[in-house]
Formats: structure tokens, sequence, C-alpha cells
């Protein structure tokens, strides 16, 4: 008698357990569905469900990771490349953007230097001076070229590559003018 007492409530977990593995996983197509995500990133978002416990969340992942859904080393590599694409910016202001991406620092370091082997910094920079040139002109004044500068390292460039670039602008600037007297 005890047995099958005992019996129907296993039966009963297994189910419960089963139901939550599905929806777990459904939760999972929908996170990813919305935006790619890390496997950090994923675990703590299925996580805050109550219904879900660690042990189901490591299984959905590792199903996912199978089904090559999730892949850190590639979401780095793709995140690293937007954000280039996006906005012109330095290799500092790319690993803090990629920082908050939840990553393994590795990962991060080499999904940036894949990024800057194929579109290099001083690329980047050239843009970020061509676009600033547009909307503010070129700088007349001490004051204006710090702000050059500042609007630079702001944009997560080193400053050896500020100050050459920078030097170029002013002797490009010095030419003109000698050129016009």
């Amino acid at each position: 008698m005890r047995q099958r007492r005992r019996q129907p409530i296993k039966d009963e977990e297994r189910v419960i357990t089963e139901r939550s593995r599905e929806r777990t996983m459904k939760r999972a197509g929908n996170l990813l569905a919305a935006k790619a995500r890390s496997v950090r990133e994923l675990r703590e978002r299925l996580l805050e469900k109550p219904w879900t416990d660690a042990a189901i969340v490591d299984e959905v992942i590792e199903k996912l990771k199978g089904y090559k859904y999730l892949d850190d080393e590639q979401y780095a590599r793709e995140v690293a490349f937007s954000k280039l694409r996006q906005r012109p910016q330095g290799k500092r202001r790319l690993q803090q953007a990629m920082a908050n991406k939840r990553l393994d620092r590795d990962v991060v370091d080499n999904a940036i230097a894949e990024a800057f082997d194929e579109i290099p910094e001083s690329d980047q920079i050239d843009k970020a001076i061509a676009k600033r040139l547009r909307l503010k002109g070129k700088p007349d004044t001490r004051e204006d070229t710090q702000k050059f500068y500042a609007f630079l390292a702001r944009q997560g460039f080193g400053f050896d590559l500020i100050r050459e670039k920078m030097s170029d602008l002013t002797q490009i600037r010095f030419d003109e003018g000698v050129s016009d007297e």
C-alpha cells in the first residue's frame, strides 16, 4: 500500500518537472528571439522565474548550445562588429560596452582583437574626426582643439593615436593658412 501511495507522487513530480522544463525552454526561445544573449545573461533571465531551478536551466542551456543557438564567442564577435559599424569608437570604449554583456574577459578580448583586425582603429578615428569636422568645423582656437581632443578621448581612442591624428589635422590647417597668404 505504501508503494502505491508514493508512486503517484513521483509521477506528479515528474509531470511538474517536465512542464517546468517546457516552460523554461519556451521562455529561453522567446528571450533569444527578442535579442541575442550571452549564456550567463540568459541563465540569469531564466532563473528569475519561480517555476524553474538551476538544474532545469542548465539542461535547457546545454540543449540550446547543442542547437547552436548559444555561442558566447560568436555573440561577442557580432556585438563587437555591430558596435563598430554603428559608431566609430576606440578600444577602450568598446571594452566598456562589452563588459556589460556578461562575457568572459578572454572571449571579449579575442572578439575586440578580431573586430579591430578587420576594421582598424585608425579608420575608426578617421571616421570620428570627419564626422566631428562636418558638425563643428575645424578647431580655430586652443579651446576648440582641447574640446576636440576630449571628444576623441571620450570615444575611447588612445592618447597617442589622438595626438598623431590631431597633429595631421593641425598640419593641414597650417598648410591651408600658408597657401592663403
